[in-house]
């Protein structure tokens, strides 16, 4: 029987026999008591008896896949006589679990530059149903471009591997959506977060402004000659740069606003 069956459901049971007839044949059918099933006996319009089993309370096929009923059949002679039977009840699987993930939200790190088909983290999901019904299969849900991009994970297995080049100066967090779904369509999610961490890969880049050009050698001490930038696109300690000038020239530097200096002399200049 489908798990699913609905209440109320018939199954006639085969009829049995008796060698004897009249009062000393078959009179009556009766069951164990169960929470699943009740018996009704039914009289046939040319005599004899059959029973059929009634369906009281939905089956569920992860609770319970087999069920025993000892069927009873007796007489109505003296001394009355029985037969039993063994009623094997299978209860078959139907689609409806959904799958289950282990985490509803997953967390994963991951440095930058990281090299392609590298495992970041794998998913997993389970279905208490059978067969068909219980395989999984896993996809990414509306995934951005930028996460399509750089991110593939295994239908089969769940796992997220690196597809694309990772820059955390371009993008440093990457928050998805996997879907886990059985064979026949049902569904589940769960939200995936990878969060990036920074490598120390770019050089620092320094431009310099002249505001004097040529500087006359009469300056006055303190005479700002230029504005020096200096920017490093990497972040926390591999962005803080250290600035400075060679030594044993009047000149010095003087911090202005972020990032940006001042050059000024410090000395007399000769030619």
């Amino acid at each position: 029987l489908f798990q699913k069956a609905s209440k109320g459901s018939r199954y006639r049971l085969d009829e049995a026999h008796d060698a004897d007839i009249g009062q000393n044949a078959i009179q009556g059918y009766s069951i164990e008591t169960n929470e699943y099933f009740r018996l009704n006996v039914i009289e046939k319009g040319g005599g004899g008896k059959y029973s059929e089993l009634i369906l009281q309370k939905e089956l569920d096929r992860e609770q319970k896949q087999e069920l025993a009923i000892v069927l009873v059949a007796t007489d109505g002679g003296t001394p009355q006589r029985s037969g039993t039977a063994v009623i094997h009840v299978s209860v078959l699987d139907a689609n409806d679990n959904a799958p289950v993930f282990s985490q509803a939200v997953y967390e994963a790190s991951l440095p930058e530059n990281s090299p392609l088909d590298i495992v970041v983290i794998t998913v997993s999901a389970t279905d208490a149903d059978e067969g068909v019904n219980g395989e999984v299969t896993y996809e990414f849900d509306h995934i951005s471009d930028e996460s399509h991009n750089v991110f593939s994970i295994d239908q089969k297995s769940g796992e997220v591997r690196v597809s694309g080049p990772i820059d955390y100066e371009h993008l440093s967090s990457y928050e998805m959506q996997i879907t886990a779904k059985d064979g026949l369509g049902l569904v589940s999610s769960c939200t995936l977060i990878i969060d990036i961490t920074d490598v120390n890969d770019n050089a620092p880049i320094t431009t310099i402004k002249s505001l004097k050009n040529p500087v006359p050698e009469n300056s006055p001490l303190g005479t700002e000659v230029g504005i020096v930038n200096v920017q490093d696109r990497d972040s926390e300690s591999n962005g803080q740069v250290r600035f400075f000038i060679q030594q044993g020239v009047p000149f010095k530097l003087v911090p202005s606003i972020k990032n940006y200096y001042s050059l000024v002399t410090t000395g007399q200049l000769d030619l």
